[in-house]
């Protein structure tokens, strides 16, 4: 078998067209494997509000449960007005408005 400048020239160009083969199937790989990695992270956020709503809730009933025993202690004026805001705000939340 002989070299020849074609033989040289045609081995070139399948090695160039196996290159940008690969290139484009990493350029692939890599765009897929950061959507996964995407969604992932948004899942994740996701599950840390639902905690917060959760850790929330439980906070507000615990501040109005404080609130509403000083009240049966004789607290008035800020203390109601503050149980009044709280409950209103959960009425609203509770019926969508």
């Amino acid at each position: 078998m002989q070299v020849t400048w074609q033989t040289i020239i045609t081995a070139a160009a399948v090695l160039s067209a196996f290159a940008a083969l690969f290139k484009t199937y990493n350029k692939g790989y890599d765009w897929v494997k950061k959507q996964e990695d995407q969604e992932e992270a948004i899942a994740a956020i996701k599950q840390d509000q639902a905690d917060i709503k959760a850790e929330q809730a439980i906070l507000t009933m615990g501040i109005l449960a404080c609130l509403k025993g000083l009240s049966e202690q004789g607290c008035n004026g800020p203390v109601t007005e503050a149980i009044n805001k709280i409950e209103t705000h959960l009425n609203e939340k509770a019926h969508g408005a």
